[in-house]
């Protein structure tokens, strides 16, 4: 018979290793990363080994073996994918030789210490490999691995100063590797988390890349709207000043026809006003999220492409199936990204066409803003249309391939929204979907 704390003990160990098992699969299942796979690997052939080593089943040796053999090719896997930097040191003089050996013998003996304690290899072997990535790349900063060897270290030092191992046969019936299981997952799920995090963070930074970059990619297109669309009012200023001057010369300035021509300058000075307006705020970093119209946002995203929609005559046609002043909740300025994306897209769709048309079209539910953005183009081929989203893919000779997989990352994740796209030999549509602001 065993006692109640023995059977707890062994009941929490047991709960604390199917928990893990169930945390890595799923994270595995998300991430695809195979360090999750072959660390579940690992406790589940730890689970069976810890279940026959408890005693409470009778069982062959071999069994156990069996465990403990496939649990230490388990662990193997795992700390190599999850080891972080070079497995062999740049050695350059003896002086470094000297140091790194002494430090590989360090390692060696505090993970033989880490056995003698435990007595369980797989989680002496993960120890001892993570130590080597520790010590063997300091100079790449502080690592997940190193939550995991510091934690395994710092236990190791306080049973050694205590001399805990002695004291725990000597007052209990239970075993130490009891507390290592523990130990084991404790340190693993703080070191995989702290792992998640410096990835998001840097998934966040290359996010903040790609989306410069496209601004920047598409800058020299941008210049040449401006230019095009400064041409026309800086010669309607021009000839409101030879009108003014001429009549000023010939004694034949009237206060009206003045103030009339004043007024047509002022205009046309409003109007590059607002054109400078609506390109700084293309380009200016913005991460506060607020409530805004919609409607602003096509209408400054139309202004900014002008040039090109008039050049080869486009017919835009922008229909509201909803109140006007329809609003979603936002960056503003990564909305405008995104129509400026597509539509570009669509005005190169019609270039070769005639009777070019594009029709953005927005509507509203209860719930959403759905804005459609189509064109009568040639359309997508339906092998090509698969990728579309994806980086680096473009179908223009002069495209970057980051449009429209930013457009849906942006939408996705800034939005919390939806960007699909269907495509036929008469056009191409795309759907945004966005929650309406409260």
């Amino acid at each position: 018979m065993y006692d109640l704390t023995t059977v707890l003990s062994y009941g929490i160990t047991f709960g604390i290793l199917m928990m893990t098992i169930v945390y890595t699969f799923i994270r595995y299942i998300y991430s695809k990363e195979l360090f999750y796979l072959s660390y579940c690997f690992m406790q589940v052939f730890s689970l069976s080994y810890i279940i026959l080593y408890s005693k409470f089943f009778y069982y062959e040796l071999f069994f156990q073996d069996f465990s403990l053999f496939f649990a230490t090719l388990s662990a193997l896997v795992f700390a190599v994918r999850f080891y972080e930097g070079k497995f062999i040191p740049k050695i350059t003089n003896n002086k470094e030789l000297i140091l790194n050996t002494l430090l590989l013998i360090f390692i060696i003996l505090t993970a033989f210490y880490h056995y003698l304690l435990f007595e369980y290899l797989p989680y002496t072997i993960i120890y001892a490999i993570l130590f080597v990535s520790i010590v063997f790349n300091l100079n790449q900063g502080f690592k997940a691995t190193a939550i995991y060897v510091i934690g395994w270290s710092v236990i190791c030092l306080i049973l050694y100063i205590l001399n805990f191992k002695t004291y725990f046969k000597m007052h209990t019936h239970l075993d130490l590797v009891l507390l290592a299981f523990a130990m084991e997952a404790i340190l693993f799920t703080i070191s995989v988390a702290y792992k998640y995090n410096l990835l998001k963070k840097e998934n966040v930074e290359i996010e903040s890349m790609l989306l410069q970059q496209s601004k920047l990619a598409q800058s020299g297109e941008m210049i040449a709207n401006i230019t095009h669309q400064f041409r026309q009012p800086l010669n309607n200023l021009s000839y409101i000043l030879i009108n003014l001057k001429n009549k000023y010369k010939n004694n034949n300035l009237e206060k009206d026809y003045f103030e009339r021509k004043t007024s047509q300058a002022n205009e046309q000075i409003e109007y590059l006003s607002n054109t400078i307006e609506n390109f700084k705020n293309f380009y200016t970093e913005s991460k506060e999220k607020e409530d805004f119209e919609i409607r602003e946002v096509i209408q400054n995203s139309l202004s900014i492409l002008n040039s090109d929609i008039k050049k080869i005559e486009i017919n835009i046609d922008l229909i509201f199936n909803t109140n006007e002043h329809v609003k979603i909740f936002g960056i503003k300025n990564e909305l405008a990204q995104v129509l400026i994306a597509i539509i570009s897209n669509a005005i190169h769709a019609v270039k070769t066409i005639e009777n070019r048309k594009i029709i953005i079209e927005i509507n509203s539910n209860t719930a959403d803003v759905i804005l459609t953005i189509k064109d009568n183009g040639e359309g997508i081929k339906s092998k090509l249309l698969d990728k579309i989203f994806e980086p680096y893919f473009t179908t223009k000779s002069t495209g970057t391939g980051l449009g429209l997989y930013l457009s849906k990352m942006i939408i996705e994740k800034s939005f919390k929204g939806k960007l699909n796209v269907k495509s036929n030999p008469k056009g191409t549509t795309f759907y945004i979907n966005i929650e309406k602001s409260v």
